[in-house]
């Protein structure tokens, strides 16, 4: 009996060990970072309330970022505005070797904007030298024409214009961890967004391709990243903003959710 007991232990161990938990479901396991990434930060280290590290910025204007606990007991970050607010984690001082800059991160969204028409959001802005576009990654936009919330990649401040290239295909989910993954190739000036480990196609810009002006979209060499909420016109529904992210890495190669 005591042999039955053991084994019969061991397999729930295992199970609960090697069983699936749903992609982005930061609450459930946090993931460490590990050695080799050019940035990384799951939030485990730093205390609760306001942010206090050496590793980042923060930049914000009507908003708060505040290091909070999640159901399971691990630490993330809330995110929270006002209106057309921003909330950034801002990461400097990036020295991506090669021509490919890949991220990661894990986020629950309580609500997107219905109201302005056309309001547009970023969650990821990229800059550096070598080209004024300020690139966005991962946003979207509230489209009355059809009507939805989407994600789309955009820019802004280049010669390509201020665009958000919001795709019907890919409509946003509200109050549900996701993980989200994105990467700036300079090799054809590409980017290309994963959703829970499955690639968008949709959500994909290039030097010929995306949603500007008609000239070439040229990315910068990335030092600068930024990671939160900006909603860039007001009067907004909702009125206020609340996000939370965690599991946060920057790396030369694809990571995986």
């Amino acid at each position: 009996m005591r042999t039955l007991l053991a084994v019969c232990t061991a397999a729930l161990l295992l199970g609960a060990a090697t069983g699936s938990v749903p992609a982005g479901a930061s609450d459930a396991a946090p993931r460490s970072c590990r050695p080799g990434l050019l940035f990384c930060e799951d939030f485990e280290r730093l205390p609760a309330g306001g942010p206090s590290s050496l590793n980042w910025g923060v930049d914000t204007r009507h908003g708060t970022l505040t290091v909070e606990r999640g159901r399971h007991g691990n630490r993330v970050l809330h995110v929270h505005t006002v209106d057309n607010g921003r909330a950034f984690l801002r990461v400097d001082d990036l020295a991506a070797p090669g021509s490919r800059l890949y991220g990661r991160m894990r986020l629950r969204v309580d609500a997107f904007p219905t109201a302005p028409d056309w309001a547009h959001f970023t969650l990821v802005e990229a800059t550096g030298a070598g080209s004024a576009e300020v690139v966005r990654p991962v946003g979207g936009q509230y489209a009355p024409t059809v009507p939805g919330t989407f994600w789309g990649i955009g820019a802004d401040g280049g010669p390509t214009g201020d665009w958000t290239d919001w795709r019907e295909s890919a409509p946003v989910t509200e109050d549900t961890w996701q993980c989200v993954e994105w990467t700036l190739d300079a090799r054809d000036n590409r980017v290309a967004v994963w959703i829970d480990g499955v690639a968008n196609p949709e959500l994909t810009a290039s030097t010929t391709e995306h949603g500007g002006n008609d000239v070439p979209f040229v990315l910068p060499t990335v030092d600068t990243v930024k990671i939160g909420w900006q909603l860039y016109q007001g009067g907004t529904t909702p009125g206020r903003f609340d996000l939370w992210i965690d599991d946060i890495a920057l790396s030369t190669r694809r990571l995986g959710c």
